[in-house]
């Protein structure tokens, strides 16, 4: 028997200066979160000219409701403002997390064409202490991403380390 295969993670994806700003303001709302009581998780919807669309935290614990992730949340927030399809292709959706199937969906659905997040997936388990540490233990989001028919660039991780500091700690107990 040899040693246990130890996880990879992919590399620390670089950002400019426009991405690592409005990333950092989704980082905030993951330690917003955090002291409310929920989950560490926060997103920010950005117009290609720059116009904050939607900031949200993950409000799980605080409403009882298992889909009040932050980028649906964020992604709730758009409906009814009566933005047109080719606005939201060239928004960017900002969360401090690699987002999970139900808000990749949602991103998908409203036609989000960009999507910039902190910490993977992997990472996150690893954070949690989950025994599955396999980097293909759950669809990534750019399974996701994949099955839809209008594109999604994606980059990250980013910012791993700003993202992980909602993190540490809080998945114990």
């Amino acid at each position: 028997m040899g040693l246990p295969r130890l996880p990879t993670f992919p590399p620390e994806t670089p950002l400019d200066e426009r991405d690592g700003r409005y990333l950092r303001k989704a980082i905030v709302w993951s330690h917003a979160a955090r002291r409310r009581g929920n989950r560490p998780f926060g997103a920010v919807i950005v117009s290609a000219g720059g116009q904050v669309l939607a900031e949200a935290w993950c409000n799980t614990t605080e409403t009882s409701d298992v889909t009040g992730h932050a980028a649906t949340n964020a992604v709730r927030m758009l409906a009814g403002r009566g933005l047109r399809h080719g606005e939201l292709a060239a928004a960017t959706v900002y969360c401090s997390t690699e987002p999970c199937v139900m808000c990749a969906g949602a991103i998908c659905w409203c036609r989000i064409g960009r999507v910039v997040f902190g910490i993977d997936a992997g990472r996150l388990r690893m954070v949690r202490g989950e025994a599955s540490l396999q980097p293909g233990a759950a669809p990534s989001c750019r399974d996701v991403f994949a099955g839809f028919a209008h594109a999604v660039e994606c980059l990250g991780p980013a910012l791993i380390n700003e993202a992980m500091a909602a993190h540490i700690g809080a998945w114990q107990a």
